[in-house]
């Protein structure tokens, strides 16, 4: 006799919901989890998983079950609610406006900002994170940080100004080939129509930033917000003079960075001493 599938609960969250519907969508069509897994190319207990919320869906995957269950975009629309639920609400906050916004603006002293981490890079910074994290939880978190940079292929995309302290390039995460593919897409996107990145090269020394992260936002309303992050914590600003005092401490940082072009030959230079 099957075991009975166990009982869903789609009023908890949206992930919650996005499972309830998958199962409710697929029995209607009499789907298995094993014809479903043929189509969309996710192992069976993987798709079991999302069902009962257990797993964060993968990127692809909602599109996927669109097209199967003739859903109109449904799931594509419970994705992008349930992806912003695995982050902590000062962050999900961040993530709603980072969605309105037309710039962004962002210094990063130590790390590759997740909206261009390439997946090796962001994997590999999960892993040393979360060292008890099960690999489930690492790909959960790792689907939610690849579907934020989904926003910077939108029509019309945001501009993005990042400034990166020249340890982001040097401080290694996940090995020689996963930092080379890091750095060439970070020097790929030295200047665009759509992005800038700059390099602040250690003999700047000390500056206001130092220690933390800085996103600033100009949203499609015109108006701007603040988010800054340290090791485990972020706290949105929205009082418009500390926009202002940390909007002041950018420019300077960024009047004080290399070029677009000089900074992609650092990140190349970076890039070429990595051991083979």
């Amino acid at each position: 006799m099957p075991a009975r599938p166990r009982e869903l609960t789609p009023d908890r969250s949206a992930r919650h919901l996005f499972g309830a519907k998958m199962r409710a969508y697929r029995e209607r069509l009499a789907i298995s989890l094993e014809g479903l897994s043929e189509v969309v190319k996710i192992s069976r207990s993987h798709l079991s998983r999302i069902e009962t919320a257990e797993s964060m869906p993968p990127p692809t995957l909602p599109a996927m079950l669109d097209a199967e269950f003739g859903t109109d975009g449904i799931f594509q629309e419970l994705y992008r609610l349930a992806a912003k639920e695995v982050h902590p609400d000062q962050f999900r906050r961040r993530m709603e406006l980072e969605a309105r916004a037309r710039l962004i603006e962002e210094y990063a002293g130590q790390i590759v900002p997740g909206l261009v981490q390439t997946e090796g890079y962001a994997r590999a910074q999960f892993v040393v994170s979360n060292p008890k994290a099960t690999r489930e939880e690492i790909e959960e978190l790792l689907a939610a940080r690849m579907s934020r940079q989904a926003l910077l292929r939108a029509d019309p995309s945001p501009d993005l100004s990042l400034i990166l302290d020249e340890a982001v390039l040097r401080r290694g995460f996940g090995g020689s080939a996963v930092m080379r593919a890091q750095l060439t897409r970070l020097a790929d996107l030295t200047l665009t129509p759509t992005t800038v990145v700059q390099v602040l090269p250690f003999e700047h020394g000390g500056h206001a930033l130092v220690g933390g992260t800085l996103t600033l936002m100009t949203l499609d309303d015109g108006a701007r917000v603040a988010y800054e992050e340290s090791i485990t914590t972020g706290t949105l600003l929205e009082d418009l003079g500390i926009i202002a005092e940390r909007q002041r401490a950018y420019d300077l940082l960024r009047a004080c960075a290399l070029t677009p072009a000089k900074s992609a030959a650092v990140i190349r230079s970076v890039m070429e001493a990595l051991p083979t």
